[in-house]
């Protein structure tokens, strides 16, 4: 088994009905799919590969090797025991958000992630278009719900840099915990050649096969409501690795703290919104309280929790 890779030009040739039904396809059965020729260039994507690389070795490397997950896994071994470090990541971390602070070392880090992020908005918005489209929404329809109802521009864009250092004992500790996404649809810029990210997919973890300049794109809690269980958010991993430092740049195009989610009218069959639904109608910042809590948990019992409103 293979992620599905998507042509994303072919949007806007013949074979559009035809890459629509993969997207459909990606998103329905899989909750993550590949996509190439996407519009980024691949003169950006490798001056991102570039900056990212040379900010954590410049900024980062030095402090991961004094780190807490370090720390745990050298007393770890020196107590030789069986036991495998369930509550800590093998991974170096950080996230770029348009009102904090930048790393400031590493030469073109700050100009070449804001141009990229400005990119990778732009073909999160066309994605869920296109899931509006397949879903039967009217255009702009996820957007607007992730925008909290409001005309600007409200949903949260965040990108997380992340760093899965050579670790001496791989199975002794997670890269990251297997968990599914909070928000709404995630982007993202994997490793080319150290791979690592796995999905399960019908009881069986699957690799994600590294592909130069892809972009990998997964489903969040948040469009599993939206689409009423159409589109599963899904369960993924990171596998710590004994050679080579997989570097991985997740952008997350999640609503707003204040955004009301529920399912569309239009997908839930003679819908009543006083009765209870599969999915709770509740406010965002709601959910993420329970999830920060019970990220690596079922992901079903963080509906049911979360206040209905």
């Amino acid at each position: 088994m293979a992620i599905p890779v998507i042509d994303f030009s072919k949007l806007n040739g013949e074979e559009r009905a035809r890459t629509m039904a993969q997207i459909t396809n990606g998103c329905e059965e899989w909750g993550f799919f590949q996509l190439v020729n996407h519009g980024i260039s691949e003169e950006l994507l490798e001056r991102v590969k570039k900056v990212c690389s040379e900010y954590y070795r410049l900024e980062r490397e030095e402090n991961f090797q004094r780190s807490t997950p370090e720390k745990l896994l050298n007393e770890l071994v020196e107590k030789k025991k069986g036991d495998k470090l369930e509550n800590v990541d093998w991974e170096d971390v950080i996230t770029l958000l348009d009102d904090n602070e930048w790393p400031s070392q590493t030469p073109g880090f700050k100009e070449t992630m804001a141009e990229y992020r400005a990119e990778l908005k732009k073909l999160a918005v066309k994605v869920m278009e296109v899931m509006d489209e397949n879903l039967g929404l009217p255009k702009g329809y996820i957007k607007k719900a992730f925008d909290g109802g409001e005309s600007k521009d409200s949903a949260f864009f965040g990108t997380k840099v992340s760093h899965y250092p050579p670790c001496p004992h791989p199975e002794l500790v997670n890269g990251l915990r297997a968990h599914t996404d909070a928000g709404g649809v995630i982007l993202l810029y994997q490793d080319d050649s150290v791979g690592g990210l796995q999905i399960l997919k019908d009881g069986q973890w699957i690799d994600v096969q590294p592909l130069p300049n892809a972009i990998v794109i997964n489903t969040g809690d948040q469009i599993e409501v939206l689409s009423n269980g159409r589109y599963k958010s899904v369960w993924h991993q990171v596998l710590a690795t004994p050679d080579g430092n997989r570097r991985s740049i997740a952008s997350f195009y999640n609503p707003s703290m204040k955004a009301t989610i529920s399912p569309a009218p239009q997908l839930v069959e003679n819908f009543k919104p006083e009765e209870d639904q599969a999915y709770p109608k509740f406010v965002f910042g709601d959910y993420m309280s329970i999830y920060a809590e019970q990220k690596f948990l079922p992901k079903e019992p963080r509906f049911r929790a979360v206040k209905a409103v």
